[in-house]
């Protein structure tokens, strides 16, 4: 359970309005559906990792790991956090390796990212065995000028995230800590031709147009995997 230091580059928080009692069916019953501006939120987040390597090694020892996920927001004992419902990524060390030392929904995927004239094509296709297929494919990229979230904004609320709640395979809830600086951001535009994510993971498509946001890079440390105590 051992800490890991590492970059996330070209991040994309693709954030649609949902129920919160529909998200709340699908967590566990320790935690709570964090609402904001009167609704609960699923964001699909496809990015980079780049430079993975156990926390104190130089980053030039590290890895790029492309993922894709789809999380929540959520409270357990009122400290907030992330629940991800699914992280895909592309390479089999960096998902065994996450699902047995931080208890993540990783899931092996074949994923194609590429940037050209400011724009970010991620193709992703799941090769998990015995799981649900999942394909994702967009393009997507900033607009305007780069900006940080206000305090007590929704955009803050969908990005601004210090904590993710995982549970194990004995039922117990745990969590890691994350520490970064606070997020360069964009508006952000976007071109979906594929999209299994909700399916995959038991919801309805939500309606209506997502609220997007573009972040260039941030350099990331966590804690190792802990088990919650309330």
């Amino acid at each position: 359970m051992i800490p890991i230091a590492f970059g996330w580059e070209h991040v994309l928080f693709a954030n649609w309005r949902v129920d919160a009692d529909v998200i709340d069916a699908h967590i566990p019953d320790a935690l709570a559906v964090q609402e904001c501006d009167g609704s609960g939120w699923l964001s699909i987040v496809p990015f980079r990792n780049v430079d993975v390597r156990p926390r104190g090694l130089p980053a030039s020892l590290g890895i790029p790991v492309p993922e894709l996920n789809l999380r929540t927001y959520v409270t357990c004992n009122g400290e907030q956090g992330v629940y991800f419902f699914n992280l895909d990524a592309s390479s089999l060390l960096a998902t065994v390796g996450a699902r047995l030392t931080h208890h993540l929904p990783y899931y092996y995927s074949r994923i194609r990212m590429e940037g050209e004239d400011g724009r970010v094509r991620f193709d992703n296709r799941r090769l998990h065995p015995g799981d649900r297929p999942v394909t994702f494919s967009a393009t997507y990229g900033p607009t305007g000028d780069p900006f940080e979230a206000e305090p007590g904004s929704l955009t803050e609320f969908l990005t601004e995230r210090r904590r993710l709640y995982t549970q194990d395979t004995s039922g117990r809830i745990r969590y890691t800590d994350i520490s970064h600086e606070r997020w360069p951001l964009y508006d952000a535009e976007w071109t979906v031709e594929a999209n299994t994510l909700f399916e995959a993971n038991a919801f309805d498509h939500p309606e209506g147009d997502p609220i997007l946001y573009y972040s260039p890079r941030t350099d990331v440390v966590t804690t190792r995997s802990k088990r919650w105590r309330s």
